[in-house]
């Protein structure tokens, strides 16, 4: 499911939302930039190498992708690059890392997201408590999966995790909204107005049988499941915290026929 809007405009401009996105997107063009003979020295120095962080005076040898001739022609194989020691402490890795990511659907994908839904969570938590509760949000994430990954050697990015800890927040804050989503049904492309809750939820649930499935598996690489979980997990806990101290702006209600018009209603007493 991929969602294309929801029907809760902010109040503000969500000028954070904005500049997060903005930033993962210079990083990825330097990342790009950056990049000879498949080796990617940003990921290889800020990415989250969990044996690294919990190791870091051991030599680490990541897994990289390398093309042998055989005589059945070129194959792919996984050969082993030693690194050398961080210039810092690794355990900043677990915030950097949120801000790299492995290719163009990557990034495009989590910063579509982070834009749907980010601008919304920013309203209520107000410019700096979004700041904060983001980058909190992206280490909480990176700490999961160092938990349950500590001997990997493969480098975590990606702000997925942190996306997940928005995406948690909006499920609380916002029980009520809806989201266009466009749903592919074989080969049929199909546009549906889904309760958030609902397309929320299913991305939870999806998250959390693929990283059950990860770890009875014994997978090592691919996606960073228990980081989403992780994520998703403290921003709905967090937004749950601070909505019973009463430390979150007002909510905001929209009123929308079916073109969708951006009209705001604050709910009386609460302007």
């Amino acid at each position: 499911m991929i969602p294309l809007r929801d029907n809760i405009p902010p109040r503000t401009f969500p000028f954070v939302n904005y500049s997060l996105i903005a930033v993962c997107a210079v990083v990825f063009l330097i990342q790009l930039a950056d990049t000879t003979d498949q080796v990617d020295q940003l990921v290889d120095d800020f990415g989250m190498i969990p044996a690294r962080v919990l190791h870091p005076d051991q030599p680490i040898a990541v897994p990289v992708p390398v093309l042998v001739q055989t005589p059945i022609g070129v194959v792919q194989e996984i050969a082993q690059r030693e690194l050398p020691a961080p210039n810092f402490s690794p355990w900043l890795t677990l915030l950097t890392c949120t801000f790299l990511h492995g290719g163009w659907m990557h990034m495009l994908g989590n910063l579509w997201f982070l834009h749907i839904f980010g601008d919304n969570v920013e309203d209520r938590f107000g410019h700096f408590g979004y700041l904060v509760f983001y980058l909190s949000c992206g280490i909480a994430a990176s700490a999961a999966h160092l938990a349950l990954n500590s001997t990997s050697t493969m480098p975590t990015i990606g702000a997925s995790g942190a996306i997940a800890g928005v995406m948690g927040a909006y499920l609380f804050l916002y029980p009520g909204a809806k989201v266009m989503t466009l749903v592919p049904i074989v080969f049929i492309m199909q546009i549906l107005v889904v309760p958030a809750p609902i397309f929320l939820v299913i991305w939870f649930v999806l998250q959390f049988f693929e990283g059950t499935f990860a770890i009875t598996s014994q997978s090592t690489g691919g996606v960073a499941w228990w980081a989403h979980i992780g994520g998703f997990v403290v921003g709905f806990g967090v937004a749950w915290l601070l909505g019973q101290s009463r430390h979150l702006r007002p909510p905001v209600e929209t009123v929308r026929p079916n073109n969708w018009r951006r009209t705001i209603v604050i709910r009386p007493g609460q302007e």
